[in-house]
């Protein structure tokens, strides 16, 4: 009987010191999973008391410091900062010397590819954008998640091998993006994650409303259905009154937004609108049904009148 056990990453010599700046939910999950990949983290920086919690939580024992001892403690460098802040924060490190040659400095920005890094390339460093597309707790579970995850990946052709190897350790999957397509790549995410979640927390709360006691248990089946069909039919899997062309209902469901969430109308206008658009482009709507229900969402509620009776 084989007695064979897989080796403690801890038995492992270390290959690279890795250091965070800005202990947001990303970084100290990103190097907790470069640990069981071997790396050996060793510095992190943060301000806010959740930055403690968080580095505390996921990377115990690794001193919290300032961004710049973090710089001079660390092969690897992770910059997991907002994207707003990324550039002045890379000048910065720049400017001031921190940056050493050699140096990995890894950013997890959706928006940015390697050029925001150029201060810090003049500089001697190795840029990698690395971006887990992934949404985060700022926990444990996060370091579950990155198995199997996509990441957005661009660096200079160099180090695109050393960009998807670090992916493939964190137990990710590289998905190379050009630099000039950084922007839509991130918007595309935005759309399809973001807006899901402002959308659902709007189905719950109007649920509630509506009376629903368990309005998660309500959608969860629902909508994991939903996300099911639409990856793997894309509109084909259109269905409810919009793609129908029932104007009636979507007329109906404007009037009651209207009264009791009218906050959420301009969504589900928009929405509709666009679902009408691609309904229509797939053969899903039918023309003759489009024109009523094209007129509620132009009006915002009121059924169109042709002069017949309904």
């Amino acid at each position: 009987m084989s007695t064979f056990q897989q080796p403690d990453p801890r038995d492992r010599p270390a290959r690279l010191t890795v250091g965070v700046v800005g202990a947001g939910r990303v970084g100290p999950a990103l190097a907790a999973a470069l640990q069981l990949a071997g790396h050996r983290p060793v510095a992190v920086s943060g301000v806010s008391d959740a930055s403690v919690r968080r580095a505390a939580q996921l990377l115990p024992d690794v001193p919290l410091v300032t961004p710049a001892q973090v710089m001079e403690r660390s092969d690897l460098v992770l910059l997991t900062v907002p994207d707003d802040a990324l550039p002045g924060l890379v000048e910065g490190l720049a400017e001031t010397g921190a940056v050493r040659p050699g140096q990995l400095l890894v950013h997890t920005s959706g928006r940015y590819g390697a050029r925001v890094l150029d201060p810090a390339l003049r500089a001697g460093a190795l840029p990698l954008a690395l971006h887990p597309a992934m949404t985060f707790t700022g926990t444990a579970v996060d370091v579950q998640r990155l198995v199997g995850c996509s990441f957005g990946v661009t660096a200079p052709q160099e180090l695109r091998l050393a960009a998807e190897a670090l992916v493939i350790e964190m137990g990710g999957e590289p998905e190379w993006i050009a630099e000039e397509n950084r922007p839509l790549y991130h918007a595309a995410l935005a759309l399809g994650a973001n807006h899901l979640v402002t959308l659902v927390a709007e189905s719950m709360e109007l649920l509630r409303a509506a009376g629903v006691e368990a309005p998660d248990r309500m959608l969860g089946p629902l909508l994991g259905a939903a996300l099911d069909n639409a990856l793997r039919s894309g509109d084909a899997a259109l269905t409810g009154p919009v793609a129908r062309g029932d104007a009636g209902t979507v007329a109906a469901h404007v009037a009651e937004l209207r009264k009791h969430a009218p906050g959420t109308v301009p969504g589900y206008l928009a929405m509709a609108r666009a679902t009408a658009d691609r309904a229509l482009a797939h053969g899903l709507l039918k023309p003759e049904l489009a024109e009523d229900l094209l007129g509620v969402l132009a009006n915002g509620a009121t059924l169109p009148d042709d002069g017949s009776d309904r």
